[in-house]
């Protein structure tokens, strides 16, 4: 097991109000507490995303601030290279990978082209294995496959 990255920011989207930069978010089996997609698919609750993602849109000249795809987690490792069933440890939560961010056409309010850009790179979905929080510069880790983490759903 070794560090492969940094959690650089957190963010939550809350209703009529937009996305909110956080110190810390807490996760259970539901997603990120306070977050408005909280408990609605937790296959897809929780977002992490790779400042790969926002070097890619610059690369093709677009400007895109931190949160504006949509991340819960802003982390300077490129997670893109995980697989359903994966996991990761961030603080002391465990999240287990479910699948790859689909092409999301809200991308196109920053910029027409960012959709195409970003279809494989946007990030990636996860859901809470172990419960707890996440904190800015906490250290990331990622497990082997066939590691199992099931046991600790319910903990805190």
């Amino acid at each position: 097991m070794s560090t492969n990255g940094n959690v650089i920011k957190l963010f939550v989207s809350v209703k009529d109000k937009g996305r909110e930069s956080k110190e810390y978010l807490e996760l259970d089996e539901n997603g990120v507490y306070g977050d408005k997609f909280y408990a609605k698919n937790t296959e897809r609750a929780i977002l992490l995303t790779s400042l790969e993602s926002y070097k890619i849109a610059q690369d093709y000249g677009i400007e895109a601030e931190f949160s504006s795809l949509g991340e819960n987690i802003l982390m300077d490792l490129n997670p893109y290279h995980l697989t359903i069933g994966d996991t990761i440890t961030i603080g002391e939560v465990i999240l287990e990978i479910t699948h790859n961010c689909t092409l999301c056409k809200s991308l196109a309010k920053i910029d027409a082209k960012l959709p195409e850009i970003l279809k494989n790179d946007r990030g990636i979905f996860a859901k809470t294995l172990k419960n707890g929080t996440i904190k800015v510069n906490d250290k990331i880790i990622i497990k082997d496959k066939g590691k199992k983490w099931k046991k600790y759903i319910h903990l805190q």
